[in-house]
């Protein structure tokens, strides 16, 4: 199972853990309560990972969709006797009362499934291999009232069921034979080991559950998404994927939802992303601003100006990533017990860049800010002295060498990707210096916008080159130059603009027309497939000067590699056209509603 193509998956997510549902109806990943907790099934990436399949024995053909406005996912399985209709979600609470906010509150933790027979005759099989703790714990089940009791290290599973089990030490297994009519329910609900025991749910509660959980998911949709531009499905259901991947309680927006799915397939680009980066949450903040309404926006405000204000008020570096609920050490270790996902090794947990410096994520949050401005209301004080520590520390630190936007594990260089973030910190800082209080700055602030953007002008630009390049002197090519046109630095139809995006297109693109990060050694063995947001970068940019129909084609090609429910992964197989690294990947649905925007935008 471990092999199996990332495309086959479908994610689940309740707003503060998710799953992985693989097409042949095995739960191949499960992390719960939270999205970094960890996984109680991770046959994702290893063969002994833990899974719990629900299957049609023998051969069968699979078609699957989520169910209208939802993540509620419906597997259809077709035999030769027979169809059977498979149901999972993670369920949620109801949000009636909200008018269709707080997706996410009072979610009861538990993993819900339906199996219906709606034609002929079905031979079921069943298959419940809990393992805790990424693998490493073999659970001890035993039958109670209503289910089976899974129990091991720190969490305790009730699984409610109305079939007989086979019930070994660690693994529940059960086959029936489905009529037509006929219908079995399941739920998986988690506790830790220090809580009382779940009560088992009966299948009329299970049954209710999937209603409720359709009815949040539509309710918060008909409140928040009104994009009525090109690719509307594609962008209502980005909006959905964005959504599924904040943790309710602290508004804190992952990157993916999973860990070590490889940029290069047995390599050792496998990175956890399981965390909110700045840079990766306001971006996403940004894209519902199209895709959906922001209304979580002021939470992560929120959560971040608690997370970082004590150190940037001490003239440190804004933290470029923290835990979920808000912790700042996310060291990286590695699980040494897992084979990873198709041999790509290590599997880490926890994440090494956490402590990088990377001057750009200043200018993406206060961008995310200034765009999101009628969205977040007054602010407390707090939180706009923070955002003016945010602009004073871009101020303070532009000139200094980072790591960059990609991470690189090498020695900091000046990007210009970075200083060009510090210009948009002061340039939307100085537009928010009413709202902040902090007419007083709007000087210091001006000074070093022009300051930069001279920086930029001089030593950005390579004559020989005849583009914008990767860092100060340099003459490697760089998507992240794209961006110059998208934050107003320059114009779309600039002369510069037009050339480096030519180069770009030219020069960082693969045979079937996808956008690389970038060339050149950085330190890591393989290499990595084209990236997903770059080629909407490029698509984005493209509109920005006009030329929609390039564009269009750009944003097609990009969009045709989502698998067939519509979710994109970080990267794609240059080779192959396999979808590769961790999945679903927020930039990739965030380049694919910003880029719609601006296509709808300039045709407009």
């Amino acid at each position: 199972m471990s092999h199996h193509p990332i495309a086959e998956y479908a994610l689940l997510s309740d707003c503060h853990g998710s799953a992985l549902v693989h097409r042949a109806g095995s739960i191949d990943w499960l992390c719960m309560p939270r999205f970094d907790s960890p996984a109680v099934f991770c046959r994702l990436l290893d063969e002994e990972g833990g899974h719990w399949s629900i299957r049609p024995v023998g051969e069968f053909e699979v078609e699957r969709r989520y169910l209208d406005g939802t993540l509620v996912l419906e597997t259809t399985f077709t035999t030769p006797d027979g169809e059977l209709v498979l149901l999972d979600a993670l369920a949620l609470a109801p949000n009636e009362e909200a008018h269709g906010h707080d997706l996410g509150a009072d979610a009861p933790h538990c993993l819900i499934r339906q199996v219906r027979c709606t034609r002929g005759e079905v031979d079921v099989e069943i298959e419940f291999q809990p393992r805790p703790e990424y693998g490493l714990i073999a659970s001890l089940t035993r039958q109670v009232d209503g289910g089976v009791l899974a129990r091991g290290g720190a969490s305790a599973w009730m699984l409610s069921c109305d079939v007989d089990e086979d019930v070994e030490q660690s693994v529940v297994r059960s086959e029936l034979c489905m009529r037509e009519g006929d219908c079995r329910r399941f739920a998986l609900q988690y506790a830790s080991i220090l809580d009382a025991r779940p009560e088992a749910w009966p299948p009329a509660r299970i049954g209710e559950q999937f209603e409720t959980t359709c009815e949040a998911w539509r309710h918060w949709q008909e409140m928040h998404q009104s994009y009525e531009g090109p690719w509307r499905d594609l962008v209502w259901h980005s909006g959905r994927i964005l959504q599924a991947l904040s943790y309710y309680p602290t508004g804190a927006i992952i990157a993916a939802a999973t860990t070590s799915l490889p940029e290069t397939v047995g390599g050792e680009r496998n990175w956890d992303y399981r965390y909110t980066w700045v840079r990766d949450a306001s971006f996403t903040l940004d894209a519902l601003w199209v895709a959906a309404c922001p209304d979580e926006a002021e939470k992560f405000i929120d959560f971040l100006a608690n997370a970082a204000f004590t150190k940037i008020e001490r003239g440190h570096d804004m933290q470029i990533m923290y835990g979920i609920a808000g912790e700042h050490d996310l060291s990286e270790r590695e699980l040494g017990h897992l084979a990873g996902w198709r041999g790509s090794r290590p599997v880490r947990v926890g994440n090494g860049a956490w402590n990088q410096r990377q001057i750009d994520v200043y200018g993406e949050l206060l961008a995310a800010v200034h765009r999101l401005r009628e969205h977040l209301g007054e602010v407390d004080e707090l939180t706009k002295r923070f955002l003016v520590q945010v602009a004073d520390a871009a101020s303070r630190c532009w000139k200094q060498a980072d790591q960059g936007i990609w991470e690189v594990r090498g020695e900091p260089r000046h990007y210009l990707y970075s200083k060009l973030m510090c210009w948009v910190a002061m340039d939307r800082a100085i537009a928010l210096s009413d709202w902040l209080e902090a007419s007083h700055r709007v000087d210091a602030w001006d000074k070093a916008r022009e300051e930069i953007r001279r920086a930029i002008l001089d030593e950005g630009w390579n004559e020989q080159v005849g583009a914008f390049t990767q860092s100060f002197g340099d003459d490697a090519l760089d998507a992240s130059s794209l961006v110059i046109p998208l934050v107003d630095f320059l114009p779309a139809d600039d002369e510069r603009v037009l050339a480096t995006v030519d180069a770009i297109e030219e020069h960082l693109t693969d045979e079937h027309g996808l956008v690389y990060r970038y060339l050149r050694d950085d330190g890591l063995r393989g290499e990595e497939g084209s990236f997903l947001l770059c080629t909407f970068w490029l698509a984005h940019a493209r509109a920005l000067a006009g030329q929609t129909e390039h564009a269009r084609a750009i944003f097609e090609r990009a969009a045709s590699y989502a698998n067939d429910l519509g979710l994109l992964a970080e990267e794609v197989d240059s080779e192959t056209g396999e979808l590769l690294g961790n999945f679903p990947q927020a930039f990739s649905h965030i380049g694919l509603v910003n880029a719609a925007w601006a296509i709808q935008q300039a045709e407009a």
